[in-house]
């Protein structure tokens, strides 16, 4: 050992008669290993709660996926009756005899597809509401779920 060593050692003995380094080794190496267990501990709870939110996402985007081809399909459908009933309405507009006829059948038209359009938008509605609840659900099941657990710890 050098001099300062033995200078030091030396005076923590003189300094400190009744100091025991062998428990003071003892109570660090207790708090150390609490300390590991606690992280451990805690990594474990981050890694479940890992996973459990994304399989939440991953159950959230995949009803997004059916949600968007389902809104997708619908909205396909309400352009395809509309473009239907538009050159149904020109055929019949060719035919027109007189301008009453015109008149009347334009009236017609136009009060027609006022009503589909009220329709189809209360379609569309129901389908986009259903859409954001289950893309929600999961996600909203998962928070709800972290703020239970958040209230026993």
């Amino acid at each position: 050992m050098s001099k300062t060593t033995e200078k030091t050692a030396e005076f923590i003995e003189n300094a400190y008669p009744a100091f025991d380094a062998s428990k003071a080794i003892e109570q660090v190496s207790a708090f150390t290993e609490k300390g590991v267990e606690q992280s451990k501990e805690v990594l474990a709870k981050f890694k479940a709660d890992s996973e459990t939110t994304q399989k939440a996402l991953e159950t959230s985007f995949a009803s997004a996926k059916a949600a968007s081809s389902n809104l997708s399909l619908k909205t396909i459908a309400v352009l395809r009756a509309n473009t239907e009933a538009a050159f149904s309405h020109f055929e019949a507009l060719i035919a027109v005899k007189s301008p009453s006829e015109f008149v009347e059948l334009q009236a017609a038209f136009v009060r027609k597809q006022v009503e589909s359009a009220v329709e189809q938008t209360r379609e569309l509605q129901a389908v986009t509401t259903k859409a954001v609840e289950d893309v929600s659900k999961p996600i909203k099941s998962a928070f709800e779920k972290a703020v239970k657990d958040l209230k026993v710890a």
